[in-house]
């Protein structure tokens, strides 16, 4: 894969991995992550497709967030980036924060976006769990990381799902601090920011989710999927928050049969494994 930096406007850079060609296919990684972490579907999808993998801002080599930025900046970025590509209406695909901006971009601008797919997808949260995430932002604000228990929630003891584990791990260990808590405050704050839009999404909509994800629920991909206009809930057995790292096959086989076109028809859910 080619690793490229982009010039977006205000004299900010975004970095990316590229690979493939056709139709392109836009990445966008989950908080605390780096472009590197769609790796199983940078290398396996772009036999069909431009696959393009961004580096969120504050993360891996892209610039950041003045600290305190909520979703919409981030949206905003994705905007950018989107439009700096040249490359019409995308496929538009992103993991966990990643797809709270994927939704965003598409309420805001479905003029950028032929597809939409959400990995794990948050909608919607219950008060404790939002309070949760917030204790969890304020202590990342503070200089206070806490990788084991993201882990613990992510990953069951598998062998297969502690490779994956050790890879987050490492990518958690090496993160912007500082780019890291400004993301993951947008993230924690940012499930209610465009839920009230998901009945504008015209687009196909894939909203995928692990049958274990206990924040990224099932019934809240389901409740995303009615919400859209050409919604379909995937919901991927025995996995938890990270399954394009820990049930790749499946996430691929998804992906793949939504950016041919295969999402386009009405089933409001399904399920896989």
């Amino acid at each position: 894969m080619t690793s490229r930096t982009l010039p977006l406007s205000n004299k900010r850079v975004a970095h990316y991995l590229e690979q493939g060609a056709g139709e392109p296919l836009v990445l966008i990684h989950g908080v605390g992550m780096q472009a590197t972490a769609w790796h199983p579907q940078i290398e396996d999808l772009s036999s069909e497709f431009r696959v393009i993998s961004v580096d969120m801002r504050g993360h891996g080599q892209s610039d950041g967030l003045k600290a305190g930025a909520a979703l919409p900046q981030f949206v905003e970025w994705a905007t950018d980036f989107i439009e700096a590509l040249n490359a019409g209406p995308v496929n538009l695909a992103g993991h966990s924060m990643g797809s709270l901006i994927a939704a965003g971009v598409a309420v805001t601008r479905p003029d950028l976006v032929k597809r939409v797919a959400v990995l794990n997808g948050v909608y919607r949260r219950t008060e404790q769990a939002r309070e949760a995430m917030l204790r969890r932002a304020a202590e990342l604000r503070s200089g206070m990381i806490d990788v084991e228990t993201p882990l613990r929630h992510w990953f069951n003891a598998d062998e297969a799902q502690q490779v994956a584990a050790q890879k987050v791990e490492s990518w958690l260990k090496t993160v912007n601090l500082a780019g890291y808590a400004t993301a993951y405050a947008a993230f924690a704050s940012g499930d209610e920011v465009y839920a009230d839009g998901w009945n504008t999404i015209a687009c196909p909509a894939l909203v995928l989710t692990g049958a274990d994800d206990p924040n990224s629920t099932p019934e809240m991909a389901r409740q995303m999927a009615r919400a859209a206009r050409n919604g379909r809930a995937v919901v991927i057995k025995n996995e938890r928050h990270v399954v394009n790292l820990t049930a790749p096959n499946e996430v691929n086989r998804a992906l793949r049969a939504f950016a041919n076109g295969a999402a386009s028809r009405k089933p409001r859910s399904g399920s896989v494994k």
